[in-house]
């Protein structure tokens, strides 16, 4: 556990960088009960902040994995009104959302997928507004984490569970700088560099990028008029936040109908509780239209068929194999983490605000510009010390981005 002086620094990097809260702006915290520590520190800086209310939704992890082995099967897609409308109506008002983390990557392994693929759809469908405004650029939000001993252990198995434990608390700390004298001051200056490299890359305007790596082959094509965008980003108020700590990544949007080729992951992917590894992706047409995993692959296969958009990605990211995150080592078996470690990308939704002036478009709009959309967004790794990127100009010129996992 983080002692009490860091607990508060963690609680300020979040609620005063992280969603940057104003005063007079309420906070919406989302939490399991295994994060109480952290989250009642996150309550107390928000008034400190000048919040008028902080509305806490609470959730329990084992009660979720009871319900999903035990509840009866047309009972799954229920999702009570109440609970989802008061948290819908305070973002609507104008509030932030900070989610925090407890993960447990093998908490739904004996659990089957297609119930799992149930709660998710229907999940999905009452937080679609959410993922509008958080997607769309209205809202502030960011994310946080808090270790559990469950996921320690697969992180650091060759320990015991207290030093497993103590270990990936340390290793969240080095990820976040909460060893830093001022983590604010730090992430703001690191946000500032990353920003500097996503304004060279939307000065040049590449047509598309190809991977080359150890089971990777990829053609992706890129929106006329993208945006790549990387540390902080600024809601429809101008209040600028920074929505990942760590991060290390530039991303943007790829065409939805324009990825070919075949990708290979480099990381596990824990999705909804259950473990996903050693899988290749095979695009068509920007399709997936063959995958296989060789752990987990129902649940690769369930989350290819969520709906329509599930089998596109909506997001590539680049980051560099030495990144501060990849050098400390761990394979933390978390996409708030692992992604920061490692280039990657995601399936499903592309971030509206990719393409210029896409945030106040229609849906029919974002389409026709080449933007995916899906109730999912996951993001899954594909960086790796032999990977080599290039990007192709507008005029045909190849211009090398990456060579043996790093910038140029």
């Amino acid at each position: 556990m983080l002692k009490a002086k860091e607990l508060t620094t963690y609680a300020r990097l979040l609620v005063q960088l992280g969603v940057n809260l104003q005063p007079g702006q309420n906070l919406v915290i989302r939490a399991s009960t295994d994060a109480a520590p952290l989250v009642r520190k996150l309550v107390e800086v928000a008034y400190e902040s000048g919040a008028p209310h902080v509305l806490v939704d609470w959730s329990d992890d084992e009660i979720n994995r009871i319900r999903l082995r035990m509840a009866p099967e047309e009972t799954l897609a229920f999702v009570p009104e109440g609970k989802v409308e008061d948290f819908i109506r305070m973002i609507e008002g104008g509030a932030a959302v900070i989610s925090i983390l407890t993960p447990k990557p093998e908490l739904l392994k004996d659990v089957e997928t297609s119930r799992i693929a149930t709660v998710t759809k229907a999940m999905g469908k009452v937080m679609k507004k959410y993922q509008e405004l958080a997607q769309g650029g209205e809202i502030s939000w960011t994310i946080g984490v808090v270790p559990t001993a469950e996921w320690a252990n697969v992180v650091f198995p060759e320990l015991g569970e207290e030093a497993a434990l103590a270990k990936l608390w340390e290793s969240i700390k080095l990820a976040t700088r909460l060893d830093h004298g001022d983590p604010l001051t730090y992430w703001q200056a690191y946000a500032n560099r990353l920003e500097e490299r996503t304004a060279w890359l939307n000065d040049q305007q590449f047509t598309r990028l190809q991977y080359r790596g150890p089971g990777t082959e990829l053609t992706v094509e890129l929106p006329k008029n993208h945006r790549w965008l990387g540390g902080g980003l600024k809601n429809s108020q101008g209040v600028y936040f920074l929505p990942n700590i760590p991060t290390e990544e530039v991303f943007t949007a790829p065409v939805r109908n324009g990825v070919n080729g075949r990708v290979r992951n480099s990381k596990p992917l824990v999705y909804n509780g259950q473990v996903i590894d050693g899988f290749t992706l095979t695009f068509e047409n920007g399709r997936v239209v063959q995958a296989e995993a060789e752990t987990g692959n129902a649940s690769l296969q369930a989350l290819l068929q969520m709906d329509a958009g599930a089998a596109h990605l909506g997001e590539v990211a680049l980051v560099p194999h030495d990144s501060v995150l990849s050098k400390l080592g761990v394979v933390f078996r978390n996409t708030l983490f692992d992604e920061n470690a490692s280039c990657h990308f995601a399936l499903g939704a592309a971030y509206p605000f990719c393409i210029e002036d896409g945030v106040t478009m229609s849906k029919e709009e974002r389409a026709g510009n080449g933007l995916n959309e899906s109730v999912i967004h996951v993001d899954f790794m594909v960086g790796t010390a032999e990977l080599d990127i290039d990007a192709v100009t507008v005029e045909g010129r190849v211009v090398p981005l990456f060579r043996n996992g790093n910038w140029v």
